[in-house]
């Protein structure tokens, strides 16, 4: 290589395609209307697994390549079998894999390679509210920190920008930030 060539950045992610996609749905916004969806079923006690498979947009129903489960229980402390993360350990893994996604996103498009990403996430319980011991706390998390460990060809100012614009287009994250409409109803 040359003193005048750039390195190539790869961090796995297509981001001539994806702009590509944003470009496609900017003119045609009908099909940037998804619905994601998810089965769950019990199986004993607090155990349960669920399922993604299909879910609808780009105009049409779509389908995995392949379908995803992921088990949920509750740990031996609660007289549960432990069969699984708890759904709320769930969320977090949700919040930070949505984040990581989009940090190797958008420094592919800034052109930073990525040596490794690691997200911490924690987040703050009081669980009397849950299990009904305290009708004034509420069941959600108190709060929620993610912890970012990355190492990449960038400095601190470009990693933070990076992690910033990661947040700013984060659907996860701004699902746990700002009120969503949810309706349950049965058979």
């Amino acid at each position: 290589m040359t003193a005048t060539e750039s390195p190539t950045v790869d961090n796995g992610v297509n981001v001539g395609a994806l702009l590509d996609a944003r470009a496609a749905l900017s003119d045609a916004p009908a099909g940037a209307q998804f619905q994601w969806r998810a089965e769950t079923e019990w199986l004993k006690g607090t155990h349960s697994r669920g399922s993604v498979k299909t879910f609808s947009g780009l105009g049409g129903e779509q389908t995995h390549i392949s379908t995803f489960t992921f088990d949920a229980d509750h740990p031996e402390h609660f007289a549960a079998e432990d069969q699984g993360a708890t759904p709320v350990e769930i969320v977090l893994v949700g919040l930070g894999a949505c984040l990581t996604g989009g940090i190797a996103s958008v420094a592919q498009l800034r052109n930073i390679q990525l040596r490794s990403v690691k997200a911490t996430i924690t987040g703050e319980h009081d669980i009397l509210g849950i299990l009904g011991a305290d009708p004034e706390v509420p069941n959600r998390f108190k709060s929620i920190n993610v912890h970012f460990d990355i190492d990449a060809d960038a400095t601190p100012d470009e990693i933070a920008a990076v992690v910033a614009q990661s947040q700013k287009r984060s659907a996860v994250y701004d699902s746990l930030t700002n009120p969503v409409a949810v309706a349950v109803d049965v058979n």
